[in-house]
């Protein structure tokens, strides 16, 4: 059996053109890092002044991980731009 189709009844009667069809979400990414950038940037400001303010470590915490967001959309965005422009589907 092959992974391909035929007598493979868990792929069934696939065509094999499910990869020439997909549409890329490169699009949908950029739209979703670039709302989560600014919000969690403004979440990151918040939750330090409420740690220097408050001095409890809980506020420490959720500044880290709203600063972790802050990274990880900024690199997303970089990375979308990149492929965007070399014309390179996404994966």
């Amino acid at each position: 059996m092959t992974a391909e189709g035929g007598d493979n009844p868990m792929w069934g009667d696939r065509s094999g053109t499910e990869p020439k069809n997909a549409k890329s979400p490169l699009r949908t990414r950029a739209a979703l890092s670039a709302v989560a950038l600014p919000l969690a940037l403004a979440a990151t400001v918040f939750f330090v002044v409420q740690a220097v303010r408050y001095g409890e470590p809980v506020w420490t915490v959720e500044a880290v991980i709203a600063a972790a967001v802050v990274v990880i959309a900024a690199v997303d965005l970089v990375v979308i731009k990149r492929r965007m422009g070399n014309g390179r589907p996404s994966r």
